[in-house]
């Protein structure tokens, strides 16, 4: 998948993302990480039902760590360079 929050999900991939949610449901991990506040992630699923279902598997039992601090590109700038250049 891609970024979680970058784009709308369209209906194949809301359906798919919670198909995937149900299988690993309290049986396996799942690591999602995103640049978008969880407090928009409602918002970026797009249709209602199926984000009330798939943040209700993603949420329960989840440990959010937020990260705080500016980007490690903007402090050290040759990790762009070396990004950038290979």
């Amino acid at each position: 998948m891609r970024n979680w929050g970058l784009a709308l999900l369209d209906d194949d991939r809301r359906r798919g993302l919670l198909e995937l949610l149900d299988d690993r449901y309290q049986s396996h991990s799942t690591i999602i990480t995103s640049q978008l506040p969880v407090a928009h992630w409602h918002d970026s699923i797009g249709d209602p039902t199926l984000a009330d279902a798939i943040l209700d598997r993603v949420v329960h039992h989840a440990y959010q760590i937020p990260l705080k601090g500016e980007s490690l590109r903007k402090l050290k700038p040759k990790l762009t360079q070396l990004t950038e250049s290979e």
